[in-house]
């Protein structure tokens, strides 16, 4: 049950992420950051790995998008 609530989480800050992805919107990140982190919480707290890992993946997807365009761009 926790894998599925981490996965609704997980698709929830995957689809924030996505615009962020826009230039000027890269503040978007730092609202998806906290949600993915939930995310992977939740997912930690389950048997199964896949939630977990797949709210890793956006969360890395974020930092990286704000690495790159500096923390705010």
């Amino acid at each position: 049950m926790f894998n599925l609530i981490s996965i609704l989480i997980g698709i929830v800050a995957l689809v924030l992420a996505i615009p962020s992805t826009i230039p000027l919107l890269g503040w978007g990140n730092w609202f998806v950051l906290p949600v993915a982190l939930l995310g992977a919480g939740i997912g930690a707290l389950s048997r199964s790995d896949g939630g977990r890992n797949f709210c890793l993946v956006v969360f890395l997807v974020a930092i990286v998008r704000l690495w790159i365009g500096g923390g705010i761009i």
